[in-house]
């Protein structure tokens, strides 16, 4: 079987409490999951077009980053394809998604937009200066690194522990 590969992509400013959460998702799963075939998790901070190489090399990407989306702070979302692309056109406060809404408009002009790409979102309760997430945040990072895993074994239709 011809494995596809993934980019999981975490986003934010761990400078600003909750902002982060995209970030520290992404450190745990590589720490936990590092040498999963097929799959890069990737830092990419507060994001940049630097990143474009990185999201032309995989045909598939998952973002993880804080998200508005109305629901109680710690709350986890996934959107995928259109609603992801949805999301990020609607009246949304994250610079990030913004961001990343370009970086997705120049994969796409340059013929390497993902087969398959999707958003877990995490509700923020804080984005005051601080290194560390709040206690609601933090509680949610684990449901948030399931949700990736939950993709993954869908995309790569290969069993993924926990």
């Amino acid at each position: 079987m011809n494995r596809s590969s993934t980019l999981v992509l975490g986003i934010g400013n761990t400078l600003l409490t909750d902002e982060g959460v995209g970030v520290h998702v992404i450190i745990r799963l590589a720490e936990k999951h590092a040498g999963m075939p097929g799959v890069t998790f990737l830092d990419g901070g507060t994001l940049s077009f630097s990143l474009a190489g990185q999201l032309a090399s995989h045909d598939q990407l998952i973002v993880v980053d804080a998200a508005y989306t109305g629901k109680s702070p710690g709350s986890v979302v996934c959107y995928e394809q259109e609603d992801m692309e949805k999301y990020m056109k609607g009246n949304r406060k994250s610079v990030h998604e913004v961001g990343l809404g370009d970086l997705l408009d120049m994969a796409r002009l340059a013929g390497h937009y993902p087969g398959r790409c999707a958003l877990i979102g995490i509700e923020p309760f804080s984005m005051e200066w601080g290194e560390t997430l709040s206690p609601v945040v933090e509680g949610s990072v684990s449901t948030a690194m399931d949700a990736v895993l939950r993709l993954l074994n869908r995309w790569h239709k290969v069993p993924l522990n926990s």
